[in-house]
């Protein structure tokens, strides 16, 4: 028998874990509830605040009083290479190396320029493979790339679907679709791990498989990024994106990354969509008409950084290098696990259905429950009446995220407790 108990959670709690840096954010209060803090679950849609990032902030903004123009050069951190600080922290963190990626734009943009290059559509083979539950910014970035080309969306659009009855794709199937519609399909761009259901899909093997059939592949690492360990150079992925402001923890719509694998890096054949930051950084300021891509992954890059959103992620990079993936996804694991034991006790007691897959390699840091009632009002209350504050994905998936970093087995007691109290009329 499973025990549900708040004391198993204290317990739990008191065991000492050094992926644990809750000290080092900042956590809202509770707007209602016993405790006053939140238990705070939605670190999948928006990371709590690292308290170093105020400080780092106030460097920037006082370099620029001291220095104004000149701080491109003469700032403690200086302007001009400020993102090349983020290379190494970043490639560590994606499993690649340091000139296969960088800091620069929001997640959808990156996608955009990496499809410009990647997407290379013919007559026959045109057609683009995103999962039919993909985030809706990817389904309007694919459909919307497609309709460039001269494609019918509709049509050159392939959207992977569960079998009837189930929740999350199956790899064999997707294996299976790549193989019947080979001569069609010229990218596949899926979510590492799918923000609705917290699948993680098995990324080597599917990109794999791409290539099998002469594909390009990409991933979209929105929830993938400091969620589970990746390893997209040896994986040999193409071409990768990814946000900042999840588990990440840079703050709301923070500047993002994107990866680029060195086969292609300095290929004269690869076109993209450039600008003053493309070309090569030792003649970017003889102002020449033609550019000189850099052999990296720079030469996607279009614009000087935006320093001032540059700086939390620069901060919440150095968390994740001091911690290390291994031991924050080990942690991930022990929360995920416990919150999954007290949410099937609740389900035993209810109507509600767990949809994220319980082998630990096929979820990530989120377990989604589906729910009889609305979603949007269940959520609410569980802020209001509990101060436990996940999120929601109409009509009826709610989503529950503990964040291994901030994140406690408390955490996850109050939130099964609290749903148990919402839909039972009694806790857990």
């Amino acid at each position: 028998m499973v025990d549900t108990g708040e004391d198993r959670a204290i317990m739990l709690d008191a065991e000492h874990d050094p992926a644990l840096r809750r000290e080092e954010f900042l956590i809202p209060p509770a707007i209602g509830g016993a405790f006053p803090l939140t238990a705070y679950l939605a670190g999948n849609s928006l990371g709590l605040q690292p308290r170093a990032t105020r400080a780092e902030l106030m460097a920037d903004l006082d370099a620029w009083e001291q220095y104004a123009v000149h701080g491109h050069l003469e700032a403690d951190r200086p302007w001009l290479p400020y993102h090349e600080e983020m290379r190494d922290p970043a490639a560590r963190l994606v499993g690649a190396l340091p000139r296969e990626v960088v800091i620069m734009n929001s997640l959808t943009v990156n996608l955009h320029l990496l499809l410009a290059t990647f997407y290379r559509p013919t007559a026959v083979r045109h057609r683009i493979v995103i999962e039919d539950r993909a985030f809706s910014s990817d389904s309007y970035a694919v459909r919307s790339h497609a309709a460039l080309r001269g494609h019918d969306p509709d049509t050159a659009v392939l959207r992977l679907r569960p079998r009837p009855g189930e929740d999350v794709l199956r790899t064999e199937d997707v294996i299976e679709t790549l193989h019947k519609h080979a001569h069609s399909i010229a990218t596949v761009m899926i979510g590492g791990v799918n923000y609705l259901t917290g699948e993680v899909m098995d990324m080597p093997t599917i990109t794999a498989a791409g290539h099998e059939i002469g594909a390009t592949v990409g991933w979209d690492l929105a929830h993938a990024a400091g969620n589970i360990p990746l390893h997209l150079h040896d994986w040999d992925v193409d071409f990768a994106a990814w946000c900042t402001y999840k588990y990440l923890n840079s703050g709301p719509g923070a500047v993002g990354g994107a990866f680029v694998h060195e086969r292609h890096l300095g290929d004269p054949r690869l076109h993209r969509l450039e600008g003053w930051w493309s070309t090569n950084p030792t003649t970017r300021f003889e102002m020449r008409p033609e550019s000189e891509p850099q052999a990296s992954a720079d030469a996607w890059s279009l614009s000087n950084p935006p320093i001032f959103a540059m700086g939390p992620v620069r901060t919440s990079l150095a968390i994740f290098d001091s911690v290390g993936m291994p031991a924050l996804r080990e942690r991930s694991l022990r929360l995920t696990g416990y919150l999954r034991e007290l949410l099937e006790t609740v389900a035993e007691r209810s109507s509600i259905t767990l949809v994220t897959p319980a082998d630990d390699d096929r979820h990530a840091a989120q377990i989604s429950v589906r729910i009889v009632e609305d979603a949007d009002a269940v959520t609410e209350r569980l802020s209001d009446n509990w101060g436990v504050v996940v999120d929601e994905r109409r009509p009826d998936i709610i989503r529950i995220a503990p964040a291994p970093l901030y994140c406690t087995f408390h955490d996850c007691w109050r939130a099964a407790d609290a749903l148990s109290w919402e839909l039972t009329g009694e806790g857990i």
